[in-house]
């Protein structure tokens, strides 16, 4: 069975987004620029929301052929065109850049990818997130906590009927006082 992730970037008070989906609140540096980059190199399948896609697809298919482009961005958008993904919508929505558009029910189609042969799935998108959650299908959450407090937003985690007890693998620290988390699920 494969192994899906949940990781993003967290506020310290929990929120992947502030209000109005804003992201500016996140602290850049090389390094852990570097750390998503491989990520994206190491997924076998990206599961995407709606929104995240959007946000995604309106950046990286052209990123590396804008002026001043770095030779890590450059990187990262020729990674994430070649990652195959999978966007979940109920509605039609365009996608392309080796993706492919679901608007049936996506536990359905997380349980039947996850039980498919291949390597990791990443999930990305508090809404799909928070759904596979509930669902009890995620097997590894990661946590890139920025040392901000945005106060409301979107948060990183939903509402659960049932705990889930989770066991710390990795802890790292970026500069400008990132750091990073990695939990398992224990079943």
């Amino acid at each position: 069975m494969r192994k899906l992730t949940f990781a993003m970037s967290v506020s310290v008070d929990g929120y992947v987004a502030a209000p109005g989906d804003d992201l500016s609140w996140g602290t850049s540096n090389d390094e852990l620029f570097q750390f998503w980059s491989d990520r994206v190199g190491a997924t076998d399948l990206a599961l995407y929301g709606r929104r995240l896609w959007e946000g995604m697809s309106s950046h990286w298919p052209t990123a590396d052929q804008q002026p001043g482009a770095t030779p890590a961005h450059i990187e990262f958008a020729g990674r994430w065109r070649d990652m195959p993904k999978v966007v979940f919508s109920s509605s039609n929505i365009p996608v392309d850049w080796n993706t492919r558009l679901v608007t049936s029910d996506a536990i359905t189609e997380i349980t039947r990818l996850k039980a498919d042969e291949g390597g990791p799935l990443d999930i990305g998108g508090a809404t799909l997130a928070g759904a596979a959650m509930r669902a009890g299908l995620i097997d590894e959450y990661t946590l890139v906590t920025h040392p901000v407090l945005v106060g409301d937003g979107i948060p990183f985690f939903t509402a659960l009927d049932n705990w889930v007890n989770l066991r710390l693998v990795e802890t790292r620290t970026f500069p400008g006082g990132v750091l990073l988390t990695r939990y398992e699920t224990t079943r």
